[in-house]
């Protein structure tokens, strides 16, 4: 009876068992968050200069994993572990040991090296939660359960971006070191984080029941039958097949990830120097800079999480598609009014708006691309679909510390008054793209 639930219908999830199969989310954000926050911080601790050139291990390493991960998952049935959970765990473990690892990190290539490894074990966990909500819920479900991902990934990004300053001002663990040392509050953070990120996955893990391939014999047959290099084809090639849907969402994606990879590391600079007037790594006044940094990037994310509980609504009123571009419009605003503003206090007015744009930019492209993809193929073309977050940050990563420093002559505000413009940009784009499936709950 088991093998023909997926082929007779998808059967309608209760509130319950769509929120705990997204709960893992909130370990995941943990993790992200802590890298967005606090990896400027650390690179610029140990005497880094070229922090866009040291952030591309991340978005490298989604370009290479994202798509392997999508494509073995698709082909994983256990009927003990199930098809993705056993990826949830590996990359679950992986990263909860490099975030207790990296706050240690004693030189610069220690840390760039560890944001690589963290990077990778995140989004071995990553892909597959997205892949899961095409797998067990019906479409007129999926905005609701994209949507409950992005509630738990806002409330974990809120937690933990403010974990350092949360160390320093309420438990009195100091947020400033000697010169070349990791602040003890970052470090705290850090160890929160991991154990945070093992227990929530782990919850999902225990509480999802997952489903056999709609025809088990077939599936095992495909299986068998196919090669190592057939594989590895179909891995790195299947992109030239890709729905015409992912293909104008593509665009959207990358400058709406240009943006947002702009904001994660220039932030940070820009806030120290631009709002605190500080660039001295060792003084108060940058760490006080660097820790209100993670309190904005707290408010985007409740803000997002919030939001993200309104966005079924606003999308069944609208479209998909709409919704995404006045939430895009939004954020770019947010971005770009950050360089009118001297009160540290006011930053947070401009987060608001990113956090609009967040909230969506984690639900309405995935919602939209569900209702395009193969069910067979829904893990792997989730998967290459990262390659449009992962390219614009690589060409960010390779483009914007130029740009800063010969363009902006190191004024990282102006970055993110770039970044704005990328989003407004990517919202307007958003019409071009064509919801094959405009049904929402």
């Amino acid at each position: 009876m088991a093998q023909t639930i997926q082929a007779q219908a998808k059967p309608r999830l209760s509130f319950w068992q769509i929120w705990n199969m997204s709960f893992g989310f909130l370990g995941i954000q943990f993790g992200f968050a802590l890298q967005n926050a606090n990896v400027s911080r650390i690179f610029e601790t140990l005497g880094g200069t070229e922090i866009a050139l040291y952030w591309l291990a991340a978005p490298v390493t989604g370009l290479l994993v994202q798509p392997i991960i999508g494509y073995l998952s698709d082909r994983t049935w256990s009927p003990v572990f199930g098809r993705r959970k056993p990826f949830f765990m590996i990359g679950a473990l992986l990263a909860s040991l490099s975030l207790l690892i990296m706050p240690n990190s004693s030189v610069l290539w220690m840390a760039v090296g560890m944001l690589w490894i963290l990077d990778t074990s995140i989004n071995v966990s990553m892909e597959p939660f997205r892949a899961l909500v095409g797998d067990l819920l019906p479409s007129d479900q999926r905005t609701s359960g994209f949507a409950a991902q992005t509630f738990f990934i806002g409330v974990g990004a809120v937690v933990a971006s403010l974990l350092p300053w949360i160390f320093n001002n309420w438990v009195g663990i100091p947020n400033t070191a000697p010169a070349g040392e990791i602040p003890p509050s970052v470090k705290w953070s850090f160890y929160c984080g991991g154990v945070a990120f093992f227990l929530s996955v782990l919850w999902t893990v225990v509480k999802t029941k997952e489903y056999p391939p709609e025809n088990l014999e077939e599936f095992e047959r495909e299986n068998k039958q196919t090669t190592f290099w057939q594989g590895v084809s179909e891995t790195f090639f299947g992109i030239f097949k890709m729905p015409k849907t992912m293909l104008q969402l593509a665009f959207v994606q990358f400058f709406t990830w240009f943006a947002l990879f702009a904001m994660w590391i220039f932030t940070t600079p820009a806030i120290t120097s631009h709002v605190y007037g500080a660039t001295d790594t060792t003084s108060k006044l940058y760490n006080e800079g660097a820790d209100w940094v993670g309190v904005c990037f707290a408010v985007y994310n409740g803000i997002s999480a919030v939001f993200a509980l309104l966005l079924p609504t606003l999308a069944k009123k609208t479209s998909r598609r709409m919704t995404h571009l006045i939430c895009l419009v939004i954020g770019g605003l947010g971005l770009i009014s950050m360089y009118f503003i001297s009160d540290p206090k006011l930053l947070l007015v401009s987060m608001v708006g990113v956090g609009i744009a967040w909230a969506s930019i984690l639900s309405m492209p995935y919602a939209i691309l569900a209702g395009s993809l193969p069910a067979k193929r829904m893990g792997y073309y989730m998967g290459v679909f990262n390659f449009f977050i992962v390219i614009p940050q690589i060409v960010a990563g390779s483009l914007l510390d130029f740009i800063n420093k010969n363009i902006f002559d190191g004024q990282s505000i102006y970055t993110l008054v770039l970044g704005g413009c990328s989003m407004i940009l990517a919202g307007f784009m958003t019409l071009m793209v064509r919801d094959v499936d405009e049904k929402v709950d």
